[in-house]
């Protein structure tokens, strides 16, 4: 049974609606260890969808015709008809770009999956670009995947070749974010307490080491102007990097326990973390402030106790493309959606030993991984946004906090423009 606050009646949180599920084969002799499927990841443009089934492999399906299938097939297990359909158009097409199914053996238990498009005005920071192997053009994608021997491969998402091996981390790569603005620049997240940033445009040259964690580096994600990026890990770690000098912003103090997972608000005056501590906490990054907490255990643990006792350890969060919702998986079976405006979940839904989530490119679709290596599949909370959240977000892509606050406009449109203080 979820918890919510005393004064919330359960009866009036409605239930999300599943759309479908890929289950990954199992044999009798298939092994339960190594089977966790710790990441799921969307392309930018829609055409992929990718998630590791454990046991090295991680598995890519072109999303249309997997989200397709779900609406001719319903909710079952849809992952043999998928297949089945799918193998079926491979053979008959051979387009270069067009999205075709691909399993890839990465070699060792992939702990992070990220995608990467490039924009070919996005050059690279490197001087002698003309020497470079690969001169990626506007219609690549690529896929980078964390292994546990610390290594990250670079695959092309349309055929499936590996075109890099980066080998600089000396423990598993827990998590990898591609910079939002075409650049490719790649961030990864390591056991190693570094994050490592390297330049695909330069064949994968480590460009800096970020260095300030005292222990593991459990995620990573670059805002959406790709000028900050949030790092988060063990002991309570949340810290914000200027990634134009590389340097250290601020690190963020509320947490009570190591914070797994961290994501920013599509106009990036938002940033959601979640921790063991029980908690998803919302901040303003430019700031420094939290804004929201939303807790999965009522009443919440004092400090003493903050371990993430009864089952309520959070392990993911991801924020929705329209700003408004927010998606959170934790160990007491439950999905919960969130609305920024509300303290309680506006919907639920029963997910047993999830361990990832992230929304679909339309954010019509939340997808989480599971334990067993499976998919699941669940309609987005509908609604209308706010005239006041659409000017939020208008203003926001292009003004931090601060610039807001000293706009020359009465006190009450700053007010109104402002997310709750």
């Amino acid at each position: 049974m979820a918890s919510f606050p005393p004064s919330v009646n359960e009866k009036l949180i409605a239930r999300s609606r599943p759309i479908g599920e890929l289950l990954a084969p199992t044999s009798p002799f298939d092994k339960k260890c190594g089977r966790e499927n710790w990441t799921v990841a969307f392309a930018p443009d829609g055409s992929y969808f990718a998630w590791s089934q454990g046991h090295r492999i991680v598995k890519l399906v072109p999303w249309t015709q997997c989200f397709n299938n779900f609406l001719l097939h319903g909710t079952k297990n849809v992952a043999n008809s998928v297949n089945a359909r799918l193998s079926r158009q491979n053979s008959d097409s051979g387009q270069k770009n067009k999205p075709c199914e691909h399993i890839i053996d990465c070699g060792d238990i992939v702990w992070s999956l990220a995608f990467g498009s490039s924009v070919p005005e996005k050059q690279s920071r490197c001087v002698n670009i003309e020497w470079h192997r690969f001169k990626f053009g506007q219609d690549q994608l690529l896929l980078a995947t964390g292994l546990n021997n610390g290594r990250i491969k670079i695959w092309d998402a349309y055929t499936g070749k590996l075109l890099l091996n980066l080998m600089d981390h000396t423990e598993v790569v827990r998590d990898l974010t591609f910079a939002p603005d075409g650049s490719l620049i790649l961030v990864s997240a390591s056991r190693d307490k570094t994050l490592r940033v390297w330049d695909l445009k330069d064949d994968g040259n480590m460009m800096k080491v970020l260095r300030g964690h005292q222990n593991w580096v459990y995620g990573c994600a670059f805002s959406p102007d790709s000028s900050i990026l949030c790092s988060v890990g063990a002991s309570k770690a949340v810290f914000l990097w200027d990634m134009d000098k590389y340097s250290m912003i601020r690190k963020l103090e509320g947490h009570l326990n190591d914070v797994v997972a961290c994501e920013f608000s599509p106009d990036g005056a938002l940033l959601a973390t979640a921790s063991y501590d029980t908690r998803v906490y919302v901040w303003d990054p430019h700031i420094g402030v939290i804004l929201m907490e939303f807790g999965h255990l009522f009443p919440a643990p004092t400090p003493i106790f903050a371990g993430g006792a009864n089952d309520r350890w959070v392990r993911s969060v991801s924020f929705s493309h329209d700003g408004l919702h927010i998606a959170s998986l934790a160990d007491d079976k439950m999905v919960r959606f969130w609305s920024i405006e509300e303290d309680y979940p506006v919907q639920v839904a029963p997910l047993n030993n999830g361990l990832c989530c992230a929304f679909s490119t339309d954010g019509s679709v939340l997808a989480a991984g599971t334990h067993d290596g499976s998919v699941y599949f669940w309609a987005t909370p509908k609604h209308v946004s706010s005239l006041q959240h659409l000017c939020r977000m208008a203003i926001r892509r292009v003004m931090p906090t601060s610039q807001v606050k000293n706009l020359p406009v009465p006190s009450k449109v700053v007010e109104f423009l402002s997310y709750l203080t």
